[in-house]
């Protein structure tokens, strides 16, 4: 079922939802459904499951040169999609993101997609390569998440890339794409943001989710602006617990977000991450209310590859 078919079929109902990331390369997929069974209490309608591009290491010739090398730290993430529903049965939602496909590999992927019947991807330009100051797509890739987003919708009218091949099965994803409530961080202003965004819907985009945020007036004022915008696709909200004080300066850091003053000097008080733990699963226990209580559609949490932190939020709230 499609992500905006299980928010109107809520009525209203906020529902419960999580990000997961393929566990490390070498681990076994027991790992990742140990830490999934807890939330299944919670019935989530959907699983987000992100995709980690390769990435490169130099390494040194015998003739002192260095050669180019490629490497991967997680699995596929189709497969995981699929051992998800089969386990689940519930939906998945995988990450599509420009960053290390060509414009034919995306189309395979889409295509694997579609045979497994899964109904929804989340189109992502994705993160550059670590040892690269910015963004770089591929060779015949795609540059930003607008291109990437329009090859989707191209499939689902049944537009291939080899038109020769005359394919008469279009695809049916629902497609969603990220917000940012504090702004993209390649993005000059917020009004440049929501533009681009907005393109996105135009494109077809049915669903927006944000990255996380720690401030909820931030998330209600972006919601706002969406709507002026002409944005009216349903916003759903990203939420991260803080379990550690690295965090703090990790978060803020990575995904370009504000850490609230109160929240960091809480955090900052705190003895060891024991105690953090407990912070930032009341932080996120009282933003979650907050935003049920304005009827978002539905809370996503981000697990980081943790359930524990979030399985005790969802308890004071499912």
């Amino acid at each position: 079922m499609k992500v905006v078919d299980h928010i109107k079929n809520a009525n209203g109902k906020t529902l419960f939802t999580i990000e997961i990331l393929p566990p490390l390369k070498g681990e076994n997929i027991k790992n990742l459904f140990t830490n999934i069974d807890p939330l299944m209490e919670f019935k989530p309608p959907f699983i987000d499951v992100t995709y980690h591009r390769e990435e490169y290491v130099y390494k040194k010739k015998d003739n002192g040169l260095l050669e180019k090398h490629s490497t991967r730290k997680r699995p596929g993430t189709v497969g995981i999609c699929a051992a998800i529903q089969n386990r689940y049965r519930v939906d998945t939602v995988p990450h599509i993101i420009c960053g290390g496909f060509t414009r034919e590999e995306t189309e395979n992927a889409l295509i694997d997609l579609h045979f497994l019947g899964i109904d929804n991807v989340l189109a992502l330009q994705g993160d550059g390569i670590k040892n690269e100051g910015r963004f770089v797509a591929e060779p015949d890739g795609h540059r930003y998440a607008s291109d990437l987003l329009q090859q989707i919708v191209n499939m689902n009218n049944g537009k291939y890339l080899d038109d020769e091949l005359q394919i008469s099965a279009p695809t049916n994803f629902c497609i969603g794409v990220a917000g940012y409530p504090e702004k993209h961080f390649a993005a000059p202003n917020l009004k440049a943001d929501l533009k681009y965004l907005k393109l996105k819907v135009d494109l077809g985009a049915e669903y927006v989710v944000t990255q996380m945020f720690f401030d909820n007036k931030k998330y209600f004022d972006f919601v706002a602006r969406c709507k002026e915008a002409g944005i009216n696709v349903p916003i759903i909200p990203g939420i991260k617990p803080i379990t550690t004080k690295a965090q703090v300066s990790i978060l803020s850091s990575t995904f370009h977000i504000d850490i609230p003053e109160d929240l960091a000097d809480e955090v900052e008080s705190c003895k060891d991450n024991i105690a953090v733990k407990e912070v930032g699963i009341k932080w996120a226990i009282e933003q979650s209310k907050e935003l049920i209580k304005a009827g978002v559609p539905t809370l996503h949490f981000y697990s980081m590859g943790k359930s524990d932190p979030i399985y005790r939020i969802a308890k004071e709230l499912f």
